[in-house]
């Protein structure tokens, strides 16, 4: 089923469900991210060279693609899991690139209307829904402005590797890393009208973070391949965290805590920290009034 939305007038954030069947049993490396991002940009050249490129090239980062979510088999291949035939895969999408319209048309394209092939290099999906949402900037402070004691409770469902400083990622859902990259990616996307001015130190003054120790894991997470000058392949690894969070605030302002909950709902479209295009920084947010 496709749930195709035309409105194109100015950007918007969209968001993207997308249900697989195999066509038979396949192994798949456990970081799948990388191996979907591939997948899916042939398939968008094969309909749309021009936006395959661009969605490639563009700086922004403007194409989240999740992980795969489904129940997998072992597999006797190193670092790899089974797809298993008799099952379904979930993969969600976020574009947050200007050009959303090109892009969300382009993937309607490829994934539903000129056919509903997803090839990885040891077998095939088939797209069997594909479902999408679309919001404003505006739209997501709007919502943020409804709740007058918010909570927010994040679950990182994927491996989140936050970059802090020379290459090093964060391990831990701390509220300073977690909400200053989230204001970095609404800066890139957001009109200038509608960007925010807080900084690290209103993060760690404002927000209190609440992780649940059980679901808390670690992760060294496959997030692409490089040629190096003699020909060999390099592997190129993010370290980072996933499982459950929950941030409140103390002596928090009413615009902090409004750009704080913004963000965190902004979270399900762009991602959080690195390689949101292969796999990184999946989330899904739930705001309750405390």
């Amino acid at each position: 089923m496709a749930t195709t939305d035309v409105e194109t007038e100015g950007q918007r954030l969209r968001y993207i469900d997308i249900s697989l069947v195999p066509e038979s049993r396949f192994p798949v490396p456990k970081s799948d991210g990388y191996s979907l991002y591939g997948a899916i940009l042939d398939r968008l050249a094969a309909v749309d060279e021009t936006t395959s490129a661009h969605v490639h090239d563009a700086p922004l980062g403007g194409l989240r693609v999740s992980a795969l979510r489904g129940t997998f088999g072992e597999s006797d291949q190193r670092h790899h899991k089974t797809i298993l035939p008799d099952q379904t895969y979930n993969l969600t999408l976020g574009v947050t690139d200007p050009a959303d319209a090109e892009v969300f048309q382009a993937l309607v394209q490829a994934l539903v209307l000129d056919g509903d092939q997803l090839e990885l290099t040891n077998g095939t999906f088939h797209v069997h829904e594909f479902e999408s949402t679309n919001t404003t900037h505006a739209d997501l402070l709007d919502r943020a402005s409804e709740y007058e004691n918010p909570s927010v409770q994040m679950q990182f469902r994927s491996p989140t590797c936050i970059e802090e400083a020379n290459e090093v990622t964060t391990m831990f859902p701390h509220r300073v890393p977690v909400f200053n990259s989230l204001v970095g990616k609404w800066g890139k996307t957001a009109p200038q009208e509608l960007r925010f001015d807080i900084d690290r130190d209103t993060i760690a003054g404002s927000v209190i973070e609440k992780p649940d120790a059980r679901a808390y894991r670690t992760h060294s997470v496959l997030v692409n391949r490089v040629t190096k000058d003699n020909g060999e392949n390099r592997n190129i690894f993010r370290q980072g965290f996933s499982g459950v969070c929950e941030y409140a605030f103390k002596n928090a302002s009413s615009s902090v805590q409004n750009a704080v909950v913004a963000l965190a709902l902004f979270a399900e479209f762009g991602g959080i920290g690195s390689a949101v295009s292969r796999g990184c920084g999946d989330v899904t947010v739930e705001v309750s009034e405390r």
